[in-house]
């Protein structure tokens, strides 16, 4: 007797580090990306990740630096095969220097 076993579908791989790549070359002058975490997520209907990206700026107002990146964040096209970027968030960090990037990707 053969029995038939339904496989699922392989699960694309996490964008974490192509997502980082993107967003470096999308950074504007000045502004550095420190080290870099994940935490996957999910929703009734979605599975996905929080990446989160602290960023060093060394000259300039946080607050104007942080929304010219929103803006310009939100307005990018990103490459992720097999993934989605659902919202990006930029926010002032700690210090008067810092700021924190927040993606949330779906996988598509």
């Amino acid at each position: 007797m053969m029995r038939w076993s339904p496989a699922a579908p392989p699960r694309p791989g996490c964008p974490h580090r192509r997502l980082r790549h993107l967003l470096l070359r999308e950074m504007p002058p000045g502004l550095a990306v420190g080290a870099s975490t994940f935490r996957p997520w999910a929703s009734a209907s979605f599975v996905g990740a929080r990446h989160l990206f602290p960023c060093t700026l060394a000259a300039g107002d946080a607050e104007t630096v942080r929304r010219a990146l929103h803006d310009r964040l939100g307005a990018t096209e990103w490459a992720l095969p097999g993934h989605i970027v659902a919202d990006v968030v930029v926010e002032c960090g700690a210090g008067p220097d810092r700021l924190q990037i927040e993606i949330l990707t779906v996988e598509d």
